[in-house]
């Protein structure tokens, strides 16, 4: 896991993922060095 995203509304997130899946790996991978430039593995914590 390197990259998620918190929401309270169920729809939004559901519409979030779907909107991320339609992405180019290219755009995926710079959401990803945006919010985590080192690719941590973030599921440690889980």
């Amino acid at each position: 896991l390197v990259y998620f995203e918190e929401t309270q509304d169920v729809t939004a997130a559901i519409a979030r993922e779907k909107e991320i899946k339609k992405w180019r790996r290219e755009k995926k991978n710079q959401l990803v060095n945006r919010m985590n430039p080192n690719w941590k593995n973030m599921s440690s914590g889980w």
